[in-house]
This record gives C-alpha cells, structure tokens and sequence, in this order.
C-alpha cells in the first residue's frame, strides 16, 4: 500500500513538472478544484484535432485552447475576428448589425486598428464600402483571408508546440492511471470474492 501511494506521488510530479510556466495559465482553464485535469476535455479531442485545421476549430475546446496558443505567439486577433464574425452572422436585427459591423470595422478592419488583422488594400476597401448597409456577409472575405493565415501558418506551429503536446501527454497520462485504477479496484474485488 505504502509503494503504491509513492508511485501515485512520483506519477503526480512528473505531471506537474512537464507543465511548467509557459503552459500552467492553459492548464488551468481545465482544471478542478483537485488541481487535475478535469473530464472537460477528452483525450480523443485533442488528438482529432492534429488530423484538420477545420476539425480544430468545429470542436468545443479546440477553439478556446488554440486561441491561448496563439496569445503565447501575439497573434490571437486572428481568432478574435474569425470568433466575431461567427458571431455577427448571427445577428438577425438590422440596428444591431450596424453597430456591430462598425465595432469589428474599427476593431480590427481600419488602419491602425488597435487588433488589425493582415488582409490586402482591394478586401478592406470593399468592407469600407459595404459597412454602410452591412449584411450578414460583409465580413466573409476577410474571414476566409484569416482562417487561410491561421490554418497555413499558425496551426502546423501549433501541433507541435509545447502547449498542444503537453496537453495530449497529461490527458493520456491521466487517462492511463484511470485505467489502472479501474483494473485495480476490479483485481480487488476479484480477491475478496475468491
């Protein structure tokens, strides 16, 4: 019993040594009041998003972790424009829609906005000129411009950062160590039993 406590104690170390500062701040987001990952996140998530950018950014967690990665690289007004976009497609009142097209128009369109976003002179004209009568779609072309930056540049970057291959090591680390313990609890039951 005691061996087992210090090989649990030993596992718990590493853990918590491969996750050193630059990712803690990540880790927390998925973390319970045990300090554990918690079940938020699925193991089977985080490896389905290494097969496509697209299925990184369709996924629930995918979204929020691969912006906190790219906060570590300075560019997360990418994915805060994509995030408001998706958003502002939503809007059904026609008010509302102008006044959240000119909060994205200056947020991020303009130059010298305080979060620009890298789009070429011919795009951020034709949003100058629609942003008077936005539609829904208004911000399309410079929303595709931004998933092709983040999905060829940034995303491979991603895959094997720190960030992203920690959080596969600790969930299946995490994941293992829950299999033991079920094999454990089962093989003791199987003993008091016979």
């Amino acid at each position: 019993m005691i061996h087992e406590n210090a090989k649990k104690r030993k596992k718990n170390r590493l853990l918590n040594g491969i996750m050193n500062r630059s990712i803690c701040w990540l880790c927390s987001l998925f973390r319970d009041g045990t300090n554990r990952v918690i079940s938020k996140i699925s193991l089977e998530e985080v490896l389905q998003w290494s097969q496509s950018f697209e299925k990184l950014m369709t996924t629930k967690y995918g979204p929020i972790v691969y912006k906190s990665y790219l906060k570590t690289e300075y560019s997360d007004e990418n994915m805060e424009f994509w995030l408001a976009c998706e958003k502002y497609k939503k809007i059904l009142s026609q008010r509302k829609r102008i006044s959240e097209a000119q909060k994205l128009f200056k947020e991020f369109i303009q130059p010298q906005a305080p979060k620009e976003i890298n789009i070429d002179s011919p795009v951020r004209e034709g949003i100058t000129l629609k942003i008077q009568e936005p539609t829904q779609c208004c911000f399309d072309e410079a929303q595709k411009i931004v998933y092709l930056h983040m999905e060829r540049d940034s995303y491979p970057r991603f895959l094997s950062s720190q960030i992203y291959q920690s959080l596969i090591f600790t969930l299946s680390a995490q994941q293992q160590s829950t299999v033991c313990l079920k094999e454990e609890k089962s093989s003791l039951y199987f003993e008091i039993r016979l």
